[in-house]
């Protein structure tokens, strides 16, 4: 999927580029009603599209319906972009496409969310949003429970109630560089010594280990570490902790086998 080229009759590789000034000749002639040059700015952004909906080809959605769904984001952000801001358009345009795919994922989740949480979430979205331009920051939970007029927990159980569910086998800020994924940076409390000691074949394993490998492997299962603590701990980078852990496991793996 991630290599598909046609989406939506588009040719997604011939997608036209628009330079910084095409840009912004095209948005003040958008904002004097000229429909051409709304086309052409559309057109000239659908890059951004794709960039934006790329990180959810691995879950399983249909990327037709993914593009179009980020379409609408992005023909939302032309319309409230405000070219008086100092602001990039494609700044302003990425959160706007992403929540927009974020809204259509969740509202198709198989895990149903009730229609009154649903709708305080869109105002949550929409004050959010508003609070932010006129302030240049996000507003806490006790400003929204006061803008709307409800409970901090009633915000608190919306927001909770509409966040899209991610794999733990996806990449850190989704990047696959040094393949480090959400599930290296959690703490694992279950695997204790009592989980380890179970097995002497593991435990007689461990000892054919580097010292570096038994440490890490000891801090991160024995202790609970997460791999940015042991990383603090030891003087290395996160990913040559999460190279050395790999690499330990499955050294224990081929002498268990």
């Amino acid at each position: 999927m991630i290599n598909k080229v046609q989406l939506c009759g588009v040719d997604t590789s011939k997608l036209p580029l628009l330079s910084s000034d095409e840009k912004a000749e095209l948005l003040k002639k958008i904002k004097q009603g000229d429909k051409e040059a709304r086309t052409k700015f559309i057109n000239g952004n659908l890059r951004l599209v794709l960039s934006v909906i790329r990180r959810f080809f691995n879950k399983g959605e249909n990327a037709d319906d993914l593009f179009q769904i980020g379409c609408i984001g992005l023909i939302k952000a032309i319309d409230n972009f405000e070219i008086e801001q100092n602001v990039q358009f494609s700044t302003y345009a990425v959160p706007m496409i992403l929540g927009e795919v974020k809204r259509y994922l969740r509202d198709n989740n198989s895990i149903r969310v009730s229609r009154s949480i649903r709708e305080l979430s869109y105002k949550i979205a929409m004050e959010k949003d508003k609070y932010i331009k006129e302030n240049n920051k996000e507003p806490t939970v006790e400003e929204l429970a006061q803008i709307l007029g409800v409970s901090k927990e009633d915000i608190i159980m919306s927001i909770d109630a509409i966040q899209v569910p991610v794999s733990l086998q996806e990449p850190v800020n989704g990047s696959n560089v040094d393949n480090i994924n959400i599930e290296d940076q959690i703490s694992d409390k279950k695997n204790s010594d009592n989980f380890w000691a179970e097995t002497i074949t593991i435990i007689e394993a461990m000892k054919k280990l580097s010292e570096k490998e038994k440490m890490i492997i000891n801090k991160r299962f024995f202790e609970g570490r997460t791999q940015i603590e042991v990383a603090d701990e030891i003087g290395i980078s996160q990913a040559q902790v999460s190279r050395l852990e790999k690499n330990a496991i499955s050294h224990i793996k081929r002498l268990y086998k």
